[in-house]
């Protein structure tokens, strides 16, 4: 079930039908991905002090603009038919056909509680592809009302591999992009629903 807020759901509604325009191939990822935006070299706090309190907040602070800051964002809720709740993931919304191209290619990693939405105009079968990805996620697609329609499990390409001859076909309105497996984590299936507000 979508619902949707007025003046942000009209701008939406036009940018996804132009994206929609612009083709319906879908890329968890693309090539040219050597941009290095983050120098943050996996510094951690090590203990739990005062001292160190303000540091991790900043830490956490970081971790939350390295992942998709530069997008709008909404909390996707699946649950079953009846609307018993099976998981729930913050998801960047990819709504223009640059956002959807780039996909999440150029994601490092993606925590277990992140995803990226794309959102369309219309119900069509996409492909999704998986170039450049340094990590494998499940691919979700939903019709029109968030029901989902197919799920895939896309590992992360071999080292001799670029992942662009993974592809993933299905028919949707949206797709939902997680973490490998999490979909099977959270038992997770065909005819379930996609909740979220655009």
């Amino acid at each position: 079930m979508i619902s949707e807020r007025s003046a942000t759901a009209d701008r939406r509604t036009m940018l996804a039908g132009l994206a929609a325009t612009f083709g319906s191939v879908g890329l968890a990822g693309c090539t040219g991905g050597d941009e290095d935006d983050d120098d943050d070299n996996g510094d951690e706090p090590t203990e739990n002090s005062n001292s160190n309190d303000d540091e991790a907040e900043d830490l956490d602070s970081n971790d939350d603009e390295t992942v998709h800051s530069e997008y709008e964002s909404t909390d996707v809720l699946v649950t079953t038919s009846d609307g018993d709740e099976l998981g729930e993931v913050t998801a960047a919304i990819a709504d223009t056909p640059e956002s959807q191209e780039l996909g999440l290619s150029d994601t490092d990693t993606l925590p277990d509680d992140r995803g990226m939405l794309f959102v369309y105009d219309t119900i069509e079968d996409r492909t999704f592809a998986m170039p450049e990805m340094s990590f494998g996620i499940d691919i979700v697609f939903a019709d029109d009302e968030g029901v989902i329609t197919s799920i895939f499990h896309a590992p992360e390409p071999e080292p001799d591999e670029d992942g662009s001859e993974q592809t993933y076909s299905g028919s949707g309105q949206y797709v939902l992009e997680v973490v490998y497996e999490w979909t099977a984590e959270n038992d997770i299936e065909e005819g379930d629903v996609l909740n979220f507000e655009l």
